[in-house]
């Protein structure tokens, strides 16, 4: 593979620096006929399997576009990172992404990224969502495995509030649950696949209800695909090549990553089970995305549901 270039900041240091870089004037996609070369920024998550996509970029650009990749450490950063022009486009999580389009901002999904990714996970004696009653329950506040464990908890007849359900933060889910803190958990990778490891089991099928699979994106802004849509051209078909190539060369890729960002194979090898690399945007993946919008609303995380067509901008898939 070629080498990449890559620019890894942790977030208490990124502002100041990605704003150095959102004050470059923005590339123009023709740069590879000219002989210039356009280099786009690309913001995602340090170490996720599923957020690996943008590294591989740089081995499917087309001539005279290269890539930068930034890291920062949750998908709300990444949506703001691209709402001050401080990255040009984001693998990052639909549901900060649907809250920021509610919210006016200047959003738009291009290319599905990846599915899946969701654990529901309990221990010795939780084999239902009915067995939660009275239990110690941890979910990820405004995520879409929060949406999906309360329609989980609708359709199984269990009343939220007979149920005590607890806040927990992404990297700290696995290791309240290992230490006895949380009798069960709606939670995601990698953390899911700890915890499988460490005794714990699923209980219900995360991907069961209208807003099925649907995890990621690559998000841009408006703007951008107003300016360039030939450059936002380039980098969605980039983005399919690298996602296409992803699946089937796991073991490639994956022991990759494992050495640039170090962890646990074995856990690695379990969460690659349970998520799905994309790039299109079906009908379904749509549908889902409204569903998943709607329920938002319901619970208040928004005013107002986003349309499909206020969301997503299929022309590049297409």
């Amino acid at each position: 593979m070629s080498p990449r270039r890559l620019l890894l900041l942790p977030a208490a240091a990124a502002a100041s620096a990605l704003l150095l870089a959102g004050c470059a004037p923005a590339a123009d996609a023709s740069g590879g006929a000219t002989g210039e070369t356009v280099t786009v920024t690309i913001g995602t998550l340090r170490g996720q399997p599923h957020f690996y996509a943008p590294f591989l970029y740089e081995d499917f650009a087309p001539d005279g576009v290269e890539f930068e990749v930034v890291t920062l450490d949750t998908t709300p950063a990444l949506s703001d990172a691209l709402v001050a022009g401080t990255v040009d486009f984001a693998v990052s999580g639909l549901t900060p992404t649907i809250s920021s389009i509610a919210q006016g901002r200047d959003l738009r999904i291009v290319a599905s990224a990846a599915d899946g990714g969701s654990g529901f996970v309990g221990s010795e004696g939780i084999d239902s969502p009915e067995d939660l009653v009275g239990k110690t329950v941890g979910y990820i506040q405004g995520s879409a495995q929060e949406i999906a464990m309360r329609l989980t908890l609708e359709e199984a007849g269990v009343d939220p509030e007979d149920v005590e359900l607890i806040t927990v933060p992404v990297p700290e889910m696995a290791g309240q649950f290992a230490a006895g803190d949380l009798d069960a958990f709606f939670g995601v990778e990698i953390g899911a696949s700890i915890a499988l490891q460490n005794g714990g089991h699923s209980f219900a099928d995360p991907y069961a209800t209208p807003i099925g699979r649907v995890n990621l994106g690559l998000i841009t802004t408006g703007a951008l695909i107003d300016e360039d849509p030939d450059l936002v051209a380039e980098v969605v078909g980039t983005h399919a090549a690298a996602t296409e190539w992803m699946t089937g060369n796991e073991d490639e890729w994956l022991t990759e990553m494992v050495e640039t960002f170090g962890g646990d194979q074995a856990i690695f090898d379990t969460a690659i089970e349970n998520f799905w690399m994309r790039s299109d945007l079906s009908e379904e993946y749509q549908g889902q995305l409204e569903a998943l919008a709607g329920e938002m609303a319901e619970l208040g995380l928004i005013d107002e549901a986003p349309t499909a067509d206020e969301l997503v901008d299929t022309s590049f898939v297409e």
